[in-house]
């Protein structure tokens, strides 16, 4: 809200502008007197007698409070809408643009709330595109400009997406710190099924330190936060988080039994296109625990990409299902097929953040050198080459550069293999 003199302001425009007097506003409700106070700024009006002064002078009480119309408002509401709506279908670029032009020209001032949630969008959406320094920024100038205004639920929202941009971005130390700050100290907050989501992400950022009996032992503890929250929502990331990092330590087959209670219950309490994209993530990590399985993962992904194909869903979904039946096919021989599904990959792949466009890259270089395709096995592991060099130093850039100098090797490309080699053990300090 403005301050209570702009409040009066527009009070006394309005009154003006109908041609009241102070005295016909105020009648028989209110004094004279006291109108003369609220439009000098010396008195507070309550929301009582806004809503009683907006109806006589014909005018909305969001006007009174903000300065903002009627129209104006829903407009607002609706250009945030579809930013939204924009951000959860994947178009990524076109989401950015919109909360941009939200916050230009200062019209969201006189509306914190709407001004939040537009800044809290932009951060997203900066971040979805790969710039994690600027979503870093917009973030934390997010906490440090609104912090008062906040509910405590968006406090926790923005530690969250903090937390993921630190570790992305290769800064484990502030991923661990900005979770922990919230998490931490001997008597931990009352779990919330926001805290447990923040939990996945201090997880996360444990493993990709490499600080796994660390990330265990708090797998566990929040495991147990979940189930005291009781909600579908806090089992399903508490078990999924588990169930990622007992892929890192190789404790495969609980790796797949927690993936199978998650998925479960996801199917339980979700809408079909969200299990559906919960199946193609639930492959991956059963392709990476169970490699004897790929026939079963690939029939999955095959009937998860038909049921994309007639849904309207985001251009990442369908990349992200692609990209796996394409790991799926290559892993059971099927090369053809492989590069069938990988091309599908690359035609989606150009708006994508850097490190899922990586990795298609990759593994279409992976496929070309199975099919002896060399020439284009070596331009695709170049344009790996160019998206990971300025990539921050994680455990993930690690295993791409490694993963890209093996390929290298097979296709006989020793310096250019020996050049990722070393950049896959610059990675992780050696």
């Amino acid at each position: 809200m403005t301050g209570q003199d702009s409040v009066g302001q527009r009070i006394k425009t309005v009154r003006r502008q109908r041609g009241f007097s102070q005295a016909q506003l105020a009648h028989p409700e209110l004094s004279d007197s006291y109108v003369s106070l609220i439009e000098s700024g010396k008195r507070t009006p309550t929301p009582a007698v806004l809503e009683l002064l907006a109806e006589k002078l014909g005018c909305s009480l969001t006007y009174l409070v903000n300065g903002v119309t009627a129209e104006q408002m829903e407009e607002i509401e609706l250009a945030l809408s579809y930013a939204k709506l924009a951000l959860s279908n994947g178009e990524i670029a076109e989401a950015r643009l919109r909360y941009a032009d939200l916050l230009k020209g200062g019209g969201l001032a006189s509306l914190p709330q709407q001004k939040q949630d537009a800044e809290y969008g932009l951060a997203l959406a900066t971040e979805a595109c790969g710039d994690l320094g600027e979503a870093i920024d917009l973030l934390n100038g997010l906490r440090r400009n609104a912090s008062s205004e906040m509910a405590p639920e968006r406090h926790v929202e923005v530690a969250i997406a903090l937390t993921r941009c630190y570790r992305e971005h290769g800064d484990l130390t502030q991923a661990v710190r900005t979770a922990e700050d919230i998490l931490g100290g001997a008597v931990r907050p009352v779990w919330t099924e926001g805290l447990v989501e923040l939990g996945t992400a201090l997880l996360a950022a444990y493993a990709e330190r490499g600080d796994l009996l660390r990330a265990h032992q708090f797998g566990i503890e929040l495991l147990a936060a979940a189930e005291l929250v009781g909600t579908p929502r806090a089992m399903v990331l508490a078990l999924w988080a588990e169930a990622i990092v007992a892929v890192e330590t190789r404790r495969f087959d609980e790796a797949v039994a927690l993936a199978d209670r998650a998925l479960a219950l996801y199917a339980e309490n979700a809408e079909a296109s969200s299990v559906a994209n919960l199946r193609v993530d639930y492959a991956q990590i059963r392709l990476i625990a169970q490699p004897s399985d790929a026939a079963m993962c690939r029939d999955m992904l095959v009937r998860v990409e038909a049921m994309l194909q007639e849904g309207s869903v985001s251009a990442m979904d369908k990349m992200m299902c692609a990209h796996h039946l394409a790991r799926a096919e290559l892993m059971l021989g099927n090369i053809e097929q492989a590069d069938r599904h990988i091309r599908s990959v690359l035609n989606l792949s150009d708006d994508m953040p850097k490190d899922l466009r990586a990795e298609a890259h990759l593994l279409a270089g992976e496929v070309m050198a199975e099919l002896g395709r060399h020439e284009e096995a070596v331009r695709e592991l170049s344009a790996v080459s160019r998206l990971l060099e300025d990539a921050p130093p994680t455990r993930q850039t690690a295993h791409l550069w490694l993963t890209a100098a093996q390929v290298l090797e097979r296709i006989d490309e020793p310096t250019r293999g020996a050049d990722a080699y070393r950049r896959a053990l610059a990675c992780v300090d050696l």
